[in-house]
This record gives C-alpha cells, sequence and structure tokens, in this order.
C-alpha cells in the first residue's frame, strides 16, 4: 500500500485538504483530483509550458512540482483569473479580441505565464513580449496574434 501525506493548498481562493500519494503531480491533483483541466499537460518535461500556473503569484510548470510541494501554497489555475463567465480578465479578453489563440490547448499556459510577466512589465515592447513567450510552445498560431494580445493586455491593464 502507498503512504499518503495530508496536504492543504489554496486553489483559486478556495482551500483543500487531500491525502495525495508522494509521487502525485500537482498538474494531475489539479485535474483529477479537484478537476480544474485547464491546466493543461503536454510534454510533461517541463517545456511546453501547457501545465503553467502560478505557485504563490509565480508562474511554475505544475508538471515539474510534487502535490505535496504544494502544502501551505497558494495556486491560481487558468480558472481563477476571471471573476465570472462575464468578467474576464484583461488578458483574456485581449486574447478573445486579438484572435490570440485558435485549438486553445497552449493558451491557460501562456495566459498563466503572461500574468506575472506583465505584472513585472506593464509595458513591454515586443521583443520582451517574444523573449517571455519563448517558454511556451504553440503548434497553430505563429505567435503573431498571441504577441498582440499580450500588448492589447497591457494597455488595458494600465
Amino acid at each position: 500500500m502507498t503512504q499518503k501525506f495530508a496536504i492543504t493548498v489554496t486553489v483559486n481562493g478556495t482551500e483543500y485538504q487531500r491525502d495525495v500519494e508522494p509521487r502525485m503531480l500537482l498538474s494531475d491533483f489539479l485535474r483529477h483530483e479537484l478537476g480544474l483541466t485547464g491546466t493543461h499537460v503536454g510534454c510533461e518535461h517541463g517545456v511546453c509550458g501547457a501545465c503553467t500556473i502560478l505557485f504563490d503569484g509565480e508562474s511554475a510548470r505544475s508538471c515539474l512540482t510534487f502535490a505535496v510541494q504544494a502544502d501551505g501554497h497558494s495556486i491560481t489555475t487558468v480558472e481563477g483569473l476571471a471573476l465570472d463567465d462575464d468578467n474576464l480578465h484583461p488578458l483574456q479578453q485581449s486574447f478573445w479580441e486579438a484572435h490570440g489563440l485558435q485549438c486553445g490547448y497552449c493558451t491557460p499556459g501562456i495566459l498563466m505565464s503572461m500574468v506575472p510577466f506583465l505584472k513585472q512589465n506593464p509595458n513591454p515592447t515586443e521583443d520582451e513580449i517574444r523573449h517571455a513567450l519563448s517558454g511556451n510552445l504553440c503548434r497553430c498560431t505563429g505567435y503573431q496574434h498571441v504577441v498582440d494580445a499580450v500588448k492589447l493586455a497591457s494597455e488595458k491593464m494600465k
């Protein structure tokens, strides 16, 4: 029988207490234990960025983090960005307006990477945006609309 560890983690403002196996990945915990399927798993090596979440306000790869490491911490997933369906986060609204997504698989990870980026750099250049996006792979968009959406969001968030 596998040993389990009790963890308490705040996800999108709600505190959860669960018993988890020590090898359970945070991405699996979010998706399978909490039903938050916006966190996607792509490469499972931390390269593609699809699993990016905010860990105590900083972007982190949930496929490289164990759920037990989140004990006592605050996690924000893409589901926690918008206030509700009618009040999207400015970044989400900008992606919609600037057509910054196609299939949408990479989009949650990109959004969760760009939230802290825009907080630290509220008036980024296109080159800075492209550099910040370099850890997120997208096979559909060609990135120009994504860059445009991040630039639009930076303007909305001023």
